[in-house]
């Protein structure tokens, strides 16, 4: 290794002459205004210290600064520094600054930690040097390396001399706002004289914000201070009062400034901190370094701000509770697009991205409700989506009731013949479907390139899942009134302890598919079926099975692992709650043949038509949710092909296809898109309505938000203090409440204890057995939470709105879910 380097040189390293001097010799390569000069390199400083590197201590600095100062510099060493001087010119001022080797990284700048000499001349440059060097011992570095886990054992320092500017005007330039993190803003602090004063804070700089080639604001500062040369080095002296209050930069110079900028952020390709100088109108770039500490960038997703609308997370919500990454967003909208059009209106809508989170538009359902003259049937929305809290006033759309006649009614026209026409083949596709998805893993598996695997997903995949999602919508829209009519009329005549007993026992016809994850895991923990075909058949269920991002349990042996001790622990297993729910059923029948004479069989033929539809639709959303994994599967062997692996899942699926094609040029977006999402996702979910404009990070810093409402028109509904919802499942019972977060915590929910939780979905199946009840905020009568727990036999109350903000671990309480009420009994 050389003893001095010109700056350009090519082997002007981090190692070598420090993260300053590197940063420097990366400038000057790439042509950027940057004084001359040259590196004295840490070869240099090694063979100085190698004399009396053992009597270092970093704990006596002092002493160290004592051993720098009373030994000479090796005489190889002050020749090759004062040669390299002399080929600047006669006597020229330089200026001499410290460069460590543990500085001026992304995540750590040293800024300050060293010494820096302006205005050195001749001989006083080897003095200057060494002092450079004994300052990577003085108590402010070696406390800043101990702050930062840098060890001292290894650190050396370079020395970078350069010409010195006499500079006119000086200061500090960042390519992106250090406040805010916007990075399409260029701010410029700028001050008379050498620049030292604007880095040590002895004076407030004008500061000059650019964007888009222009000045977009500006603010002169009172500059009372300047640091000018002296025949002996620099001094500060007070600013002429001609100058302090006038602007340093002119419009047309802070633009070329800040183009200056743009240069080296480009090079670098992250923000950067700049010190420049300027000299009869030339600037000059004196040292660049990354921005620590900047705050993520990161987009908006937040439809709310399309207009004033009810927006819910209920229904679908609940089975999307994640944020969602942006690949996940686009395949959640092909889908929704495919299985929810029949309560779409042209121009607005019915589904949005909520700071990353799933809701529906039900100001869209609302109005075509009104519309159609079905004001009266609101209430069956009631029993999908949720209650809406009394007082609430729902925003309608703004457009005539016959505009929306007019939009709807040729698209419902159409919807009803697909549907019947879906319907001949749904249970033809349901027969099929695992095999098929099988079948496509299998393919995609098996392509060797980019534009392969994208013809395999155009010619194969989006087919089967455009297939599987009207296939859903033909399920969901079939028996409607067979759903309601049954349940209302028994309800009526039985009362609703028996009527949702006699409805029960959907499972012993045939697989139900919301207890399919459930029934799986305790056949494999029985023994009669294989881990691989739990997977196979269940392992697409699970508490996030529409983000692709995240893993499926049948590829999470640690996610079965614990599902399996959980029901290792309970006394009373699955199979001893279906029987006694079983028994339950029977008898409540009995009550009925005895009540209504001869009306049984007609009954128990619409009953078991009744579980023949409910069966049809959870076997279709649940084939839905198989294809979901096909599309992980399809995100994932597009990363090993493209080499991008995770960042993809940051990616919008058109943007995913252009990739697999050659055109990478949406990968810049990733780290924004990845900031954004994980600012979402660290937020506590939000309210299960949203009413007008809503603002997800603003909401969650609010001491007083609540879960259950946001309304931005100020109007406020009161928080009930009593905890009531839908009757989710019949049966009283009291307990001791645990409120479980998300469904990785459900190992804190002990045998007999009453969960109380924001939702549930599939993939909270498995701890139902353990609850001695079920409450929620969000739900209605058709919600998993409900559906499961009748069939369980355990009693629930859902969509309560506030269970979660009224409850806590501990409390003790009277779960009634005939009637739909929570009493707190101390």
């Amino acid at each position: 290794m050389k003893l001095v380097l010109p700056l350009d040189d090519a082997a002007a390293d981090l190692d070598t002459v420090g993260g300053k001097g590197a940063s420097l010799a990366r400038l000057v390569r790439a042509g950027l205004p940057v004084p001359g000069g040259f590196h004295v390199t840490t070869e240099a400083y090694r063979a100085f210290v190698a004399a009396f590197r053992g009597e270092i201590d970093a704990g006596d600095p002092e002493r160290t600064a004592e051993l720098f100062a009373r030994h000479e510099m090796p005489g190889a060493v002050a020749e090759e520094i004062l040669r390299a001087y002399r080929a600047l010119g006669e006597e020229v001022a330089v200026a001499v600054r410290s460069s460590a080797t543990a500085e001026d990284l992304p995540e750590m700048s040293f800024a300050g930690q060293q010494d820096t000499y302006l205005n050195v001349r001749g001989d006083g440059l080897l003095d200057a040097v060494r002092r450079c060097w004994a300052s990577l011992w003085n108590a402010r570095a070696i406390a800043y390396r101990e702050r930062n886990g840098v060890p001292h054992d290894g650190v050396a320092l370079a020395v970078v001399v350069q010409e010195l500017v006499d500079a006119d005007a000086a200061g500090v330039m960042f390519t992106a706002d250090p406040v805010t993190g916007a990075r399409d803003q260029t701010v410029v602090n700028a001050a008379w004289g050498l620049g030292e004063a604007v880095v040590g804070g002895q004076v407030t700089p004008d500061t000059v914000v650019v964007s888009g080639g222009a000045v977009i604001r500006s603010q002169t500062g009172d500059k009372t201070v300047m640091t000018v040369r002296t025949p002996t080095g620099t001094e500060e002296r007070p600013v002429p009062d001609e100058l302090r209050r006038a602007p340093v930069l002119d419009e047309a110079q802070a633009v070329e400034l800040a183009a200056i900028g743009a240069r080296v952020r480009e090079l670098y390709g992250v923000p950067m901190d700049v010190e420049w100088a300027r000299h009869d109108g030339a600037f000059a770039v004196l040292q660049a370094r990354p921005i620590t500490g900047l705050k993520a960038q990161v987009e908006e997703w937040n439809d709310s701000l399309k207009g004033d609308y009810l927006w819910t997370g209920g229904n679908l919500g609940e089975a999307i509770p994640d944020v969602m990454t942006p690949m996940t967003w686009s395949f959640v909208r092909l889908f929704i697009n495919e299985a929810m059009s029949a309560a779409a209106l042209p121009g607005f809508d019915l589904v949005g991205n909520i700071g990353g989170r799933f809701y529906m538009n039900l100001s869209v359902v609302h109005s075509i409700a009104v519309a159609m003259g079905m004001r009266g049937r609101l209430s069956a929305v009631d029993q999908v989506f949720g209650k809406l809290p009394p007082g609430l006033d729902v925003p309608m759309l703004p457009v005539s009731r016959w505009e929306i006649i007019k939009r709807t009614l040729p698209m419902a026209i159409g919807i009803q013949r697909r549907v019947r026409r879906n319907l001949k083949d749904m249970h033809a596709f349901l027969a099929t479907a695992r095999r098929r998805c099988e079948e496509l893993h299998a393919a995609i598996a098996a392509t060797g390139s980019g534009p392969e695997l994208a013809a395999l997903y155009e010619r194969e995949i989006e087919p089967h899942m455009v297939t599987s999602s009207r296939m859903l919508e033909a399920a969901g829209r079939q028996g409607g009134a067979t759903l309601v009519w049954t349940r209302d009329k028994l309800r009526k005549l039985m009362g609703p302890v028996d009527a949702e007993a006699m409805l029960t026992g959907v499972n012993a016809d045939g697989e139900l598919a919301s207890m399919g994850l459930l029934m799986g895991l305790s056949r494999l923990a029985r023994g009669e079926i294989t881990r691989d075909e739990f997977a196979r058949a269940y392992g697409h269920r699970g508490p996030h099975e529409f983000e692709v991002s995240i893993p499926r349990p049948g590829e999470d042996p640690g996610w079965i692992d614990a599902q399996l001790a959980g029901l290792r622990d309970l006394t009373a297993g699955t199979e001893a709650l279906l029987a006694r729910q079983e028994k339950a059923r029977e008898a409540a029948w009995v009550r009925f043949a005895e009540r209504y004479p001869g009306k049984e069989a007609t009954m128990r033929d619409r009953v078991r038509r009744w579980n023949a539809v409910v069966r049809d639709r959870e076997s279709a959303r649940s084939e839905n949710i198989r294809v979901f994994w096909v599309l992980r599967a399809y995100v994932q062997r597009a990363g090993e092909l493209t080499g991008h692996g995770g960042d993809l899942f940051h990616l919008h699926h058109d943007e995913l296809l252009d990739l697999l094609r050659g055109d990478p040029s949406a990968l810049e977006r990733v780290p924004v898109r990845r900031a954004t999402y994980e600012q979402y996702a660290a937020l506590p979910p939000y309210p299960t309505l949203i009413v007008g404009r809503f603002d997800p990070v603003r909401w969650a810093a609010d001491p007083g938000r609540r879960a259950d409402l946001y309304d931005a028109r100020g109007t406020t509904v009161p928080l009930s203090d009593t905890v009531t919802g839908f009757p989710g499942a019949p049966g009283v019972v009291e307990g001791t409440v645990r409120v479980i977060g998300g469904p990785e915590d459900g190992d804190r929910l002990q045998e007999g204890e009453i969960l109380v939780t924001t939702l549930t979905n599939v993939g909270w199946t498995p701890m139902f057995p353990r609850a001695a009840a079920v409450v929620t905020d969000m739900g209605a009568p058709l919600s998993h939470a409900s559906i499961v727990a009748r069939e369980l036999g355990i009693p629930a109350v859902v969509g309560t709105g506030n269970a979660t903000m009224r409850l806590h671990d501990g409390d003790r309480i009277r779960v009634d879910g005939e009637r739909g009420t929570v009493e707190l009994l101390r």
